[in-house]
């Protein structure tokens, strides 16, 4: 008798435009290029895309309760971006983001928490006290950390769109390659903890 086949690992990935897929083709975004990696991998795994061009930490902290639906096992957290374009204090978005994992943890959600580096043009005192949120937080809350979402493409003008912020396709493509063993190393916790 074959054993059933588990139930699959529902993800969902909280973000903003680098998360929406902007400018690039439905099936050329990163959740997904992630979620066909995963497949590739023979990951059972479901990701729902929950990223809103856009949106800051806390329109993401606002809309935390529908986006991530009763039955998440798993939430990949790409927020801050914004803030830092628009100049925003570091400390409005360490506290969104503290809110969202407080509530994420207390509803015993694992979190892939996804850092971001500040413009260089914003100077390095603001620089620092941006990058710093997202260790912090992660320490705090005893969640994963994915150190810099654009690790490999920031600053790339062939991995970039025209606008020198959203990565191209071939851009996603590198972004989901880094990432992936952080994501593949969250379901492997989530199978521990929860198996089916």
């Amino acid at each position: 008798m074959t054993a059933a086949a588990p139930q699959p690992v529902k993800i969902v990935a909280l973000g903003d435009s680098l998360t929406a897929g902007y400018g690039l083709p439905g099936n050329d975004g990163f959740v997904p290029r992630l979620q066909a990696a995963l497949n590739a991998d023979g990951a059972a795994v479901e990701i729902q895309n929950a990223g809103v061009s856009g949106d800051t930490a806390s329109d993401g902290l606002a809309r935390l309760d529908w986006s991530v639906p009763e039955g998440t096992d798993a939430v990949i957290l790409e927020l801050g971006a914004n803030d830092m374009l628009r100049g925003f204090e570091p400390e409005v978005t360490r506290n969104a983001l503290d809110a969202i994992l407080r509530r994420l943890t207390d509803r015993h959600i694992a979190v892939l928490l996804c850092g971001m580096r500040a413009a260089p043009n914003l100077g390095a005192e603001y620089g620092q006290a941006f990058e710093r949120i997202y260790p912090a937080l992660a320490a705090k809350y005893g969640v994963a950390l994915y150190p810099f979402f654009l690790d490999g493409v920031a600053g790339d003008l062939k991995l970039l769109q025209r606008d020198g912020l959203h990565p191209t396709t071939a851009g996603v493509d590198v972004i989901v390659q880094r990432i992936l063993p952080h994501v593949q190393h969250l379901i492997g916790h989530i199978r521990t903890q929860h198996p089916s």
